[in-house]
């Protein structure tokens, strides 16, 4: 539905920000579906693993780059672009279903499921920028939290119907993911959109690009970015190398998986109130210190009981995901409001480009040597950057 009068902030603050969120965490769940049936996969076609994941995040960025490229989100209403870009993503993640099983099929679906999630994760923060910024920090702690739990929801499912054909699993990802943008369409107005004459002019982001305030938190996202998303890929990895160790405590690596995940949704969500009293700056940095000290810690972690060591992977993935709507907020203040929507989508594809990079690198090393611990030092020096990067920065927030 499309309005062009804004209702009190109010209004949109309760129910409706629910809304949104449940919508994102509906669209986000295509992101990792392909991961969660990997195991069906990887027996018929070995090697997968990687590239599953970097196909969408390759997807992801070139679909960023031409939204920010034709301005999508700041042209035309921001919820017509959420619900059009969820439906082609559920049809793309969907698609390989009804040729035969083979790679090609597959990275090709997961490319296009990608390249339209572009319309929804960086949307669905424009949305919340566009209505709550009074309490941003906090909005996008809920926003960012949905996407968390999106990403890991394919592996709860998997892990609780562990005997449920992968076809049976996509079919229900994709069908939900429909049902919330069609949910948030209805009921989540759009703000006036900018009509722009041409395309987006990159020369609208030199301010941000330049040295400044916000610099530091592109800089400390992108820090954070070649962590995260190689943390979420190969956590199964890490989960199978422990049960090993611990062939007693009979470890479900798919439902650990989805904690490990899913416990960044706990630091998304409390990292936005904390905000609210300590500003977003710092919240983002001692998340990224913690993150980037559990990478130091693990190699040396693997002997703990279970208990333990499910603990430890809790805080991992709630500081590696925690700093991720901080982050997002001091960008989206810094944008130009005429172009917020088409700043975020850029910068996020940045950072999702630099996730394709540290994935890739640690598939290459988990091809060419023995699954190891210690491979997840290669997420270190995004932590260490991040950390660096705040070092100076006086931003407000």
């Amino acid at each position: 539905m499309e309005t062009t009068t804004a209702p009190a902030h109010r209004a949109l603050s309760n129910g409706h920000l629910l809304i949104i969120v449940l919508a994102q965490f509906a669209g986000t769940s295509l992101w990792f579906a392909g991961n969660a049936v990997l195991p069906d996969l990887v027996r018929t076609l070995p090697g997968l693993t990687g590239w599953i994941t970097s196909a969408v995040q390759v997807g992801f960025v070139c679909g960023t780059l031409l939204y920010a490229l034709l301005a999508i989100p700041d042209r035309f209403p921001a919820s017509r672009v959420f619900v059009v870009s969820v439906a082609l993503a559920a049809v793309a993640n969907i698609a390989w279903l009804l040729g035969p099983v083979r790679a090609d099929n597959i990275l090709a679906s997961r490319f296009f499921t990608g390249f339209f999630l572009a319309g929804v994760y960086p949307v669905g923060m424009k949305i919340a920028a566009d209505w709550f910024r009074p309490v941003l920090g906090r909005a996008m702690g809920f926003l960012v939290g949905a996407l968390v739990v999106g990403t890991a929801f394919p592996h709860l499912v998997r892990g609780l119907g562990a005997t449920l054909p992968y076809r049976t699993i996509l079919l229900f990802v994709s069908a939900l993911s429909v049902i919330g943008g069609l949910v948030l369409a209805l009921f989540i107005p759009s703000k006036p959109t900018t009509k722009q004459p041409g395309g987006f002019q990159f020369t609208q982001l030199s301010a941000l690009f330049r040295p400044s305030t916000y610099r530091p938190a592109m800089l400390g996202y992108f820090g954070h970015m070649w962590e995260l998303y190689t943390l979420w890929a190969f956590a199964p990895m890490l989960i199978s190398l422990y049960a090993t160790q611990h062939p007693l405590a009979r470890i479900n690596v798919s439902i650990w998986s989805f904690g490990t995940i899913a416990a960044g949704a706990v630091g998304c969500v409390a990292g936005g109130f904390w905000a609210l009293q300590s500003g977003s700056r710092h919240v983002a940095r001692t998340f990224l210190a913690i993150s980037g000290a559990c990478i130091a810690l693990v190699p040396w972690l693997l002997s703990l009981p279970p208990l333990l060591f499910g603990l430890f992977l809790f805080i991992w993935g709630l500081t590696a995901a925690g700093d991720s709507p901080q982050f997002s907020t001091l960008v989206a203040n810094g944008a130009p409001v005429a172009t917020k929507g088409s700043v975020i989508t850029l910068v996020v594809s940045i950072g999702f480009l630099i996730t394709v990079l540290s994935i890739q690198t640690m598939a290459w090393l988990t091809a060419h040597y023995s699954p190891s611990v210690w491979l997840f030092y290669l997420l270190l020096p995004g932590p260490m950057l991040g950390v660096w990067a705040g070092r100076k920065d006086h931003s407000n927030g």
